[in-house]
């Protein structure tokens, strides 16, 4: 009973947090510097992620080739889907030939 109360409890302050900003802040515009900080969390969240993943207790380095082909794609502006798929069509062929 306690773990559903705390997860119930953590599930309604994830939900105010959330609503919080549209709420306070809804029919103002941001200034343009909080604007390009915005835009840059969920670039930087992915990047921190994909270390936090790719830096465990061991390297796998057909993973790292492939998250390089996929920023490398992605940096020459092919979309994220096929260049995901592309990152992940090479470490399995990587894994596949080694």
């Amino acid at each position: 009973m306690k773990l559903w109360l705390a997860a119930m409890t953590v599930a309604v302050v994830n939900w105010l947090m959330k609503a919080g900003g549209p709420l306070l802040i809804g029919h103002h515009k941001l200034p343009p510097a909080a604007v390009r900080v915005v835009g840059l969390i969920a670039p930087v969240l992915l990047a921190g992620l994909i270390v936090t993943e790719l830096g465990g207790k061991r390297l796998d380095w057909t993973q790292l080739i492939g998250v390089a082909a996929a920023g490398i794609l992605s940096l020459v502006r092919l979309p994220l889907l096929p260049a995901v798929a592309a990152g992940i069509a090479l470490t399995a062929g990587v894994r596949l030939f080694i």
